[in-house]
């Protein structure tokens, strides 16, 4: 990456973009400078900013407003882990990483939505609470594309983003498949109600079968963590809880296939009806 002070000046050895020195990776970019100049071009999307837990906010005062403003996530952690993480690169404490993918935008993803209630191909969105694990997010985004969902929604915090690794499994479901980071699930739950969109949550512990539900209706169906599932709160707030019985001994399905189940089964019954 060149910033406008590179045009000027070679550049400090205290200062790299990821596309010339970090070791081929091509989503990380270190140093204050780099990463500050970055914000102010706004021509790449971040996928969050770790800094030094030590790190004097004086020192970093320009570059955390931009971030606030362009509300990009911020993570302290210590020492070790970065210099764990880059090796012998001078990183001044600030690590940047890019989005493999442009994100949509929240707002505009419902209103999409919610413009296609009525047609013959009415929405079918999905909500990922806390998926951990890129190769199962891009394992889900691939058979969401497949399955012509018309938007994903992820949070911005304690969940994979649209990582190299993630890009990579999708298998080009990016370019395809819009994806919308917010701040807070149950936010959007309730602003996908009101534009009446019925919220179906997945768990093990649910009463309803997945092949119950009308899945003719606009939905977008929620799936959670690998390990813990969805978060109380979340599931408290879908329209319905539905389960994919299991006849073995573990309790639950990987949840990427849990995806390829529940959407399947909502385009079964969409073709079904426009049979009739």
């Amino acid at each position: 990456m060149r910033t406008r002070n590179q045009h000027r000046r070679p550049q400090s050895t205290e200062e790299h973009s990821s596309d010339e020195t970090n070791r081929g990776s091509t989503n990380l970019i270190y140093g204050v400078n780099a990463v500050e100049e970055a914000l102010r071009a706004g021509r790449r999307q971040f996928e969050s900013i770790t800094i030094l837990e030590s790190a004097r906010p004086d020192r970093l005062k320009r570059l955390l407003d931009l971030a606030r403003e362009k509300a990009v996530p911020i993570h302290r952690v210590p020492r070790l882990n970065l210099d764990r993480e880059l090796a012998d690169a001078r990183h001044q404490g600030v690590v940047a990483r890019i989005a493999a993918a442009h994100y949509a935008d929240p707002e505009d993803l419902i209103d999409s939505l919610a413009g296609k209630i009525g047609t013959e191909d009415p929405p079918l969105a999905v909500g990922l609470d806390g998926i951990e694990d890129p190769r199962n997010m891009g394992s889900i985004l691939r058979t969401a594309e497949c399955a012509g969902v018309h938007g994903i929604f992820i949070p911005e915090r304690r969940a994979t983003g649209l990582t190299d690794v993630v890009a990579k499994v999708a298998a080009g479901a990016l370019e395809y498949v819009p994806v919308a980071r917010v701040t807070n699930l149950v936010r959007l739950i309730e602003q996908l109600k009101e534009r009446n969109i019925w919220v179906v949550g997945a768990t093990a512990n649910a009463t309803q079968a997945y092949t119950d539900w009308n899945w003719n209706l606009p939905v977008a169906v929620f799936l959670g963590n690998e390990g813990r599932g969805l978060h109380r709160l979340v599931s408290e707030r879908c329209d319905a809880l539905v389960r994919i019985p299991v006849n073995g001994q573990i309790e639950s399905l990987n949840v990427s296939v849990a995806a390829g189940v529940l959407l399947y089964e909502a385009r079964r019954q969409r073709a079904m009806t426009g049979k009739r």
